[in-house]
């Protein structure tokens, strides 16, 4: 294995690990109440891009997007997000305005999100430990 090939496929087992540890503490919260974002909301939003529409009032009211579960659950895996990006970024275009100020509980939703985020870091750090024992690296 070639050192750029060996460095591509550890980094993508790592983020895929710690966006898996992320899924499971967003279960966590499920079985507390806690909703969080549904992955075919995500993929309804990317599917309107191409079409100009960037900025929705409401994703879950907007037109839905054929597989639109699928591209949302392949966007949350190959996409590596900073909390900075679901603020500032992700909730204003689906409605939910900057760091989700359109919403009954804003204070609530974003420090769920930069509580998520962060146990999304504790998955790269599990998930690069785990590879770093289980795929060797280029020598």
């Amino acid at each position: 294995m070639t050192t750029t090939t060996g460095f591509v496929s550890r980094s993508i087992l790592i983020g895929a690990g710690a966006t898996l540890t992320m899924d499971l503490w967003a279960a966590v919260l499920r079985g507390f109440g806690v909703p969080s974002l549904d992955f075919a909301l995500l993929g309804r939003w990317i599917g309107h891009v191409p079409k100009g529409r960037f900025i929705h009032p409401s994703i879950a009211r907007s037109s839905a997007v054929r597989g639109e579960l699928l591209i949302g659950w392949s966007a949350h895996y190959s996409i590596g997000m900073t909390v900075v990006a679901p603020l500032l970024v992700l909730q204003p275009a689906l409605g939910a305005g900057i760091a989700s100020s359109r919403t009954g509980r804003p204070v609530f939703n974003s420090v769920k999100s930069l509580v998520t985020h962060t146990v999304f870091g504790f998955g790269l750090f599990l998930a690069a430990r785990a590879v770093a024992s289980l795929v060797p690296a280029a020598s």
